[in-house]
């Protein structure tokens, strides 16, 4: 039996949380064995860190989106704090999004340098969330040192060069739903370029829902179409891409291995 992992979901979020028992009965039917609960904003977090010390097979991350202006700005001391407790296996998400959030974003480079700083003293992983910023996320993860910890770039929108450096960085490439798309053809050909070996799958949930549930409310237990996806654009089995990225989901968030 092949089993599959969705790396970053928010099951916290209210749409996904009033059903949360439901939630968790459709990942076992999906063979989804785990889940990784990722961080937004730190008003949240005890949210987060309640369903994951809750249930054994969900873990949680640590930070503060780049979308949210006007918040609790996290400390390097703040988020090693967290980063301390059993559970919480990565920093982020983090990173920038030049799309959503205009002006001047001097704030948001320097919440990202918080956390990638954070991350290398607490020897967790990176979460990164970019958008309409790849150079600018590339060039802070070099000054800052990203490689020494790694991570991941999850939902991944950007090109193959973007990819291809990251992964030089010592991150993965993480794909949602978007890859299920009919017009994601350029994302689509960045999974035929990169390694089995740098893949996570994730559903990003409760946005994103892949295709045939395009549209609904996402859950984790949709991550199994994600990897039929890239199983059909690599031509190999599902079965492979379930173990791989599996095996790859523990590889990067070595701590979980430690927590379940």
């Amino acid at each position: 039996m092949t089993n599959f992992v969705d790396s970053h979901c928010h099951i916290n979020f209210p749409e996904l949380y009033q059903n949360i028992d439901s939630i968790l009965s459709k990942m076992l039917s999906n063979n989804v064995t785990h889940a990784l609960c990722v961080s937004v904003t730190l008003d949240k977090f005890p949210d987060i860190f309640k369903i994951a010390n809750m249930y054994p097979h969900i873990f949680a991350s640590i930070g503060v989106h780049p979308d949210y202006e006007d918040i609790e700005e996290p400390t390097i001391e703040g988020l090693c704090q967290f980063a301390g407790e059993k559970k919480v296996v990565a920093i982020g998400e983090t990173g920038l999004d030049y799309f959503r959030v205009k002006g001047d974003l001097a704030w948001q480079r320097d919440r990202f340098r918080t956390h990638i700083k954070a991350a290398i003293r607490s020897h967790l992983p990176l979460i990164i969330h970019t958008r309409n910023a790849a150079e600018d996320t590339l060039k802070i993860m070099r000054e800052e040192g990203a490689e020494n910890v790694g991570g991941v770039m999850h939902c991944f929108t950007e090109s193959l060069d973007v990819a291809l450096e990251a992964i030089k960085l010592n991150f993965y490439i993480s794909f949602s739903g978007i890859v299920t798309f009919k017009n994601a053809t350029e994302l689509k050909a960045v999974v035929k370029s990169i390694p089995l070996d740098r893949i996570l799958i994730e559903t990003d949930s409760p946005y994103l829902a892949p295709v045939p549930h395009r549209g609904k409310i996402n859950d984790p237990s949709y991550v199994i179409h994600v990897a039929e996806e890239i199983a059909k654009l690599k031509n190999i089995s599902v079965d492979e891409v379930g173990q791989v990225t599996t095996k790859n989901f523990f590889n990067l968030f070595s701590k979980c291995s430690l927590s379940n």
